[in-house]
């Protein structure tokens, strides 16, 4: 039998890139060293049909095409150096929209005072719009440099896009979340002083746990830790969704996940909310509010993947 792609899911795909590729770093970005520090490189492609809403503006898709790659800088503590844009569209798109489209970039670009340096048009069937993100970095935050022991936390609320997914109403923080999402930059920064290991929350907080997690170690969330409203846990009960599926395996939160030793927690000028820790139980688990403790399954939003 022939495997297809979809057999196997995007993750298998990059882990065969990277096994086959002796100079790619298997973390958030690339890392080239680049005179006395690190030039921290990314690239990201966001495809109308998959990435964007149809109640999304034009300018947010292009506003978000910018946060998503200075997201996976924030991960890593970088400074911005620049970002370049190439854009695909129908040749039939109104240029009314177009310049939606861009203006989205630019103010994206000065919302996060990273620089559009550059980049490429053609022409495709729908809206694909990849971003390519640069920036400094003397010793970057790594996603799996933590210890036995250290604190796991998050700049902020998750699972809030994942429930503004599901909403019919535009006028609320959950859509806002889901169609305004902004890269948590000024924080990744403040973290790389502090900080063991950090990643971004992109295909959802059970997804990056296992995409972090090294042999031997384990990490242990509890839900009370993540403070999850009662309107959250009706409005999902309405929905006929399942508040912690959505705060686990949906994504697009944009938030980092770091690890920190206890004794820094209380230097961080940030917002943050601790969630659990690490430990040597080389399993990925929940403790329930009601005490009793199960696995995290790991799934999340995945490209490529069989319906």
């Amino acid at each position: 039998m022939t495997l297809k792609v979809s057999d196997i899911g995007e993750k298998e795909l990059v882990r065969y890139i990277i096994a086959n590729s002796k100079s790619i770093t298997p973390d958030d970005t690339a890392i080239t060293e680049f005179n006395s520090t690190n030039l921290i490189s990314t690239c990201d492609m966001l495809v109308q049909s998959r990435h964007f809403p149809e109640s999304m503006s034009y300018f947010d898709m292009g506003f978000k095409a910018v946060t998503v790659n200075v997201s996976d800088l924030a991960a890593m503590g970088a400074e911005p150096l620049g970002f370049l844009l190439a854009i695909a569209i129908p040749k039939d798109l109104k240029l009314d929209c177009f310049k939606e489209i861009i203006d989205g970039v630019l103010k994206a670009c000065d919302y996060y005072q990273i620089p559009l340096i550059g980049g490429d048009t053609n022409e495709a069937s729908e809206i694909i719009i990849t971003g390519t993100a640069l920036g400094l970095c003397d010793k970057p935050l790594m996603k799996n440099t933590y210890s036995e022991g250290d604190l796991i936390a998050v700049t902020g609320d998750i699972g809030l896009a994942a429930l503004g997914f599901e909403l019919d109403a535009l006028d609320n923080t959950y859509v806002d979340h889901a169609i305004k999402p902004k890269a948590r930059l000024k924080e990744g920064l403040i973290l790389r002083d502090y900080a063991t290991s950090a990643t971004d929350i992109t295909d959802g907080l059970a997804s990056e746990l296992y995409e972090i997690k090294k042999d031997g170690f384990g990490f242990m969330i509890h839900e009370e830790l993540l403070d999850i409203s009662d309107e959250y846990k009706e409005l999902a009960s309405e929905l006929n969704r399942d508040y912690l599926d959505l705060i686990l395996h949906v994504g697009e939160d944009f938030e980092l996940l770091f690890t920190i030793k206890k004794d820094d927690l209380e230097k961080l000028d940030i917002d943050y909310k601790v969630i659990g820790e690490v430990t040597d139980s080389d399993v990925v688990e929940l403790t329930l509010e009601n005490g009793f403790v199960e696995r995290i399954k790991n799934k999340g939003y995945e490209h490529y993947v069989s319906e």
